[in-house]
């Protein structure tokens, strides 16, 4: 369906051991699937991975708040990236040093919370301020707004907090709703040098039907009726207010381009 990269770092990485991820990344290596976030080994973890798309190369780099308390096998580190703030900044150093625009993945923030609260928004700040151009939050399981953040010598990232769950297995409406986020990348180079500007950003709440917890659907959440999601248009722009409640100028419903 054209997924490119996933980034596997989250509380749940490390649930079934070591061999669970190498498991995982064996298939992806398998199907030619790019992956960040959890690793093989330490040098596997040290490349940082890139993506060139009409001249602009992207980098993506993604960490998690934890593992559910499970230990990360000692010396073997590389299994899964935690957020730790120094190696963050410095891997978004190097990561500008290969590439124009860096997307940061971060799995944190308080679960079922449908805004971002102080430690994501110190968090965002400090990897804008670091140079972080792109920066998408997970782990709430319910949608928090977007937003563009200001970075101390004048760099903006645009920052969407949570974008909920996608396909989701949980009850309550609020966990079966997610969202797509589609942005447009600008480079201009010039005598001063390249800049990177994101624009148009465009949001696609999606809502996830099971049927017996075996069937899964996936809709688009503005083109469902009360058949399947009472009161489904009631819901979908109670999303629109939420979502862009930081942030006007985001558009709802755009069809992505293949």
């Amino acid at each position: 369906i054209g997924i490119d990269i996933v980034t596997i770092a989250n509380n749940h990485t490390i649930d079934v051991g070591e061999k669970g991820i190498l498991n995982a990344i064996d298939y992806y290596n398998s199907v030619g699937l790019l992956y960040t976030g959890a690793f093989q080994y330490v040098e596997d973890q040290q490349t940082i991975r890139t993506i060139e798309k009409n001249g602009i190369i992207f980098s993506f780099l993604a960490y998690t708040y934890g593992t559910n308390g499970i230990p990360v096998p000692a010396g073997k580190e590389y299994l899964v990236n935690l957020i730790d703030e120094e190696q963050i900044v410095a891997d978004i150093h190097r990561a500008k040093e290969i590439s124009d625009v860096v997307v940061l993945s971060l799995h944190f923030g308080n679960e079922y919370e449908p805004y971002p609260n102080e430690r994501q928004k110190e968090l965002v700040q400090m990897f804008t301020d670091a140079g972080a151009h792109i920066i998408f939050g997970h782990h709430p399981h319910v949608l928090q707004p977007v937003d563009r953040v200001k970075g101390e010598d004048g760099h903006e990232a645009f920052v969407a907090y949570s974008l909920g769950n996608f396909i989701s297995g949980q009850i309550g409406v609020e966990r079966e709703i997610g969202g797509i986020l589609q942005l447009e990348v600008k480079k201009t180079v010039s005598r001063n040098g390249t800049s990177i500007e994101i624009t148009d950003p465009r949001f696609v709440p999606v809502f996830t039907y099971k049927n017996n917890w075996r069937n899964y659907k996936l809709y688009e959440l503005e083109k469902i009726g009360d058949d399947i999601l009472p009161n489904a248009s009631v819901h979908y722009e109670n999303v629109k207010k939420h979502v862009s409640s930081l942030l006007e100028e985001v558009q709802f419903s755009i069809p992505l381009e293949k």
